[in-house]
């Protein structure tokens, strides 16, 4: 499976692991590029330069393959510079940045030989991640789980907008989690996916309590729900009658330090680690629809790809059969 994805990122399939805060560990990572795809671990949820450190050098104990860090940057937050010089000095292979204006980033890289990605919602994001010099942008459609634009474009949309917009490779991101996703963002035109919400029902995310893992087993795809929509900064996740009593305090016109406890970092890691549903809340895409088993990383690439191939076989007969007519 060739494509400039694979070519510039070194791997063999074009899959990539989104950061996945609090879960996107080494032992994660490392299953993912031993599968053929770039796994990442996430910066800023590790918090300081020595434990960046130390969870790069597990990956790298873990695998021989290309894999990133992700970068998710917030406005006026400079803490991750630290961060990134450590990732510079272990000479990762790729970086990915979510958030924020990545400028500062790529002037920090600049020189090193290091790929980047960057994670967009619209057509100027892209355009200007590739002024700076992105190697490829990872465009996320309003199904995708965690924090999304504020347009609310489907990836079917999104995608081909974007793919002609840009000359760099465009992967496409949310509502994707099986070889049908992965054929259908070929066919509008992106060079690979990038899937977060699908790789927490792996064996391999360990830091996932079960309980996370099982709920994403058996909700469907309408059991999401947009937080933080009135806040500027709109997230999709599990349906919960806690994160429905966000929603409506943000209706009553509650502010953000209102809400903060409510929707900070350690709620989440009351929900994903501890399974306390009373208490916090768990991202989630809309593809939960589409989950229903708990594989490890290698048997879910072995899948997706087989089941694409079928995929393509039935439309390529399927458009034999048109010019036969």
């Amino acid at each position: 499976m060739k494509t400039r994805v694979t070519e510039i990122f070194n791997i063999k399939y074009p899959i990539v692991q989104g950061g996945l805060a609090y879960l996107a560990y080494a032992e994660l990572a490392a299953a993912v590029s031993n599968a053929g795809g770039l796994g990442q671990i996430t910066a800023a949820t590790l918090r300081s330069p020595e434990k960046l450190r130390e969870e790069i050098r597990k990956v790298r104990r873990l695998t021989n393959n290309p894999f990133g860090v992700n970068f998710a940057i917030a406005k006026h937050d400079g803490r991750y510079q630290e961060l990134l010089e450590v990732a510079i000095e272990e000479k990762v292979p790729a970086i990915s940045i979510t958030g924020a204006n990545p400028q500062p980033i790529f002037e920090q890289i600049k020189g090193e030989n290091i790929r980047t990605l960057v994670l967009v919602s619209g057509v100027r994001q892209a355009q200007k991640a590739e002024e700076l010099g992105a190697d490829a942008v990872m465009a996320v459609g309003q199904e995708g789980g965690g924090h999304l634009g504020r347009d609310d474009i489907g990836t079917m949309v999104l995608i081909p907008r974007v793919v002609d917009s840009v000359s760099i490779p465009v992967l496409a991101s949310g509502g994707i989690g099986d070889g049908r996703g992965l054929l259908a963002a070929f066919a509008l035109g992106a060079e690979g996916i990038e899937m977060g919400t699908r790789f927490i029902a792996t064996q391999e995310c360990i830091h996932a309590n079960q309980k996370y893992k099982e709920a994403i087993l058996s909700a469907k795809e309408t059991d999401t729900a947009i937080i933080k929509r009135t806040l500027g900064s709109p997230g999709r996740v599990l349906k919960t009658a806690y994160t429905l009593d966000i929603i409506e305090r943000e209706q009553k016109g509650a502010t953000y330090e209102v809400l903060k406890d409510m929707i900070s970092g350690e709620a989440n890691c009351r929900y994903i680690y501890e399974g306390n549903e009373s208490e916090g809340f768990g991202w989630v895409g809309q593809v939960i629809g589409l989950i229903n088993n708990i594989p490890t990383v290698q048997e879910l690439f072995d899948e997706m790809i087989s089941s694409a191939e079928r995929e393509q076989i039935r439309l390529a007969n399927l458009m034999r059969e048109r010019n036969h007519i």
